[in-house]
């Protein structure tokens, strides 16, 4: 995420954050990870306070992750006892390093056009046949939330065209769910499970 805004809440409400959400890991990581080789490396963007990274370590995998926000990679290392790169999605140079990328309630912080631009990082970063989850809050546009939080909110339409361009995915899985977040607000989701 490039948004300052939107930086500056994970870096000001990181320990908040941490305590407010739930510890349990995504509904979806389990599913996913049982699809994976065991030991498989796994690139983690948006960590978060590490709860799906923990999870991960749990059940054998080598995981990376990442965080945009230092506070939050912080609140990570805590939980994991491992070090967490702070790193911007921009910043991703790695290629045919990881078999998955996992992105959990983090590519939805960024414009239609910076997510081209993830995808074709995660593209280059993933081995042949690599694996890639992300989650997105659909909608109509762009917008902040209660928090100043930036959300791209794109028609599944659209989102389906950014990830046709970024590269020769096949759709494994795609759930539409109702959900919510940090700031309580319902909202329709799309999760999608990925190959490259």
């Amino acid at each position: 995420m490039s948004d300052p805004a939107t930086l500056a809440f994970y870096e000001r409400e990181a320990p908040r954050y941490t305590a407010s959400t739930t510890q349990a890991h995504s509904r979806h990581l389990d599913p996913f990870l049982d699809r994976l080789a065991p030991g498989a490396r796994i690139l983690e963007l948006g960590c978060g306070a590490g709860r799906d990274a923990a999870r991960m370590i749990e059940r054998g995998f080598d995981v990376a992750p990442t965080d945009g926000s230092a506070a939050m990679a912080a609140k990570a290392q805590e939980r994991i006892g491992r070090s967490v790169r702070v790193m911007m999605f921009a910043e991703l140079e790695a290629e045919d390093a990881f078999d998955a990328v996992w992105a959990h309630a983090s590519l939805l912080h960024l414009s239609l056009d910076e997510l081209r631009n993830a995808l074709s990082r995660i593209v280059r970063a993933l081995r042949p046949g690599g694996w890639h989850f992300a989650n997105y809050k659909l909608g109509d546009g762009e917008g902040r939330d209660r928090f100043g939080r930036y959300y791209s909110f794109p028609r599944e339409a659209e989102l389906r065209a950014v990830y046709s361009q970024a590269g020769s995915w096949k759709e494994i899985a795609a759930e539409r769910y109702a959900g919510s977040g940090f700031d309580g607000m319902a909202a329709e989701w799309l999760a999608l499970t990925m190959r490259a």
